[in-house]
């Protein structure tokens, strides 16, 4: 892969072999962020996991104090009272059959969608459509609720959700280059923490293995994870 030669050149800064600072790599990152947009800043952790065995899956969601800075698209599958509720708590799209005969003809202009669990039993000829795209409401991740006015501002407050990959690496957005460095520290910290009280039980070993941070276009740089988390304990 063939690199720019801002990249090149930025990626000469960095020392390889230092775990940096939290608010160090920050100030690194937002002072050599000089694209034509607004760059994306992404935290990438790899933890001491086995994904193939269902009791050591990592997943969750952690509303990030200060947003990613994206506009979040939420559509939400609901009827009654639960409709009224997703458009007063700001949804974009709200429906229940309409919506379904409209994503099974090739609409997907949303970001996160949500549903009641009365309405799974309708939904549930879109999961090759939704499920290959990590669309589909799940429990889990907290997207089926009756809750719904409160997870629809949560989403487009900030909410995000993780999940650790096949090589045992979550990666998320905590904002953008434009956001300050305390709070991108902030979003910083609520993720990790949030990852830490995710630890499954039948993991064995270091849990939390590395931390790393970089933006859209620029160069990662690995952090001293260990201050990190000692940080969160104080």
């Amino acid at each position: 892969m063939k690199h720019s030669k801002r990249y090149r050149t930025n990626r000469e800064k960095v020392d390889r072999k230092k775990a940096y600072l939290l608010d160090e790599a920050l100030n690194f990152i937002k002072g050599n962020s000089n694209c034509k947009f607004d760059e994306t800043i992404e935290m990438v952790a790899r933890l001491g996991v086995d994904p193939k065995h269902a009791d050591q899956m990592v997943r969750g969601t952690v509303a990030l104090p200060n947003g990613t800075g994206k506009k979040v698209r939420v559509l939400v599958f609901a009827m009654g009272e639960k409709e009224t509720e997703a458009k007063e708590a700001g949804a974009d799209f709200v429906g229940s059959q309409d919506l379904v005969e409209k994503i099974q003809g090739g609409w997907l202009d949303f970001d996160v969608a949500v549903a009641t669990p009365d309405m799974m039993r309708v939904i549930g000829r879109l999961g090759k459509i939704l499920g290959t795209r990590g669309l589909m409401p799940n429990p889990k991740s907290g997207t089926v609720t009756m809750d719904i006015g409160r997870t629809v501002k949560e989403l487009k407050a900030g909410r995000i959700e993780y999940r650790v990959d096949r090589q045992a690496n979550v990666a998320v957005p905590v904002g953008k280059a434009s956001f300050p460095v305390e709070q991108l520290a902030e979003n910083v910290n609520a993720f990790v923490d949030a990852l830490v009280k995710a630890r499954p039980a039948a993991a064995k070993g270091t849990y939390m293995k590395g931390l790393s941070v970089c933006s859209t276009m620029g160069v990662g740089l690995k952090l001293d994870h260990q201050a990190l988390l000692a940080d969160l304990k104080k």
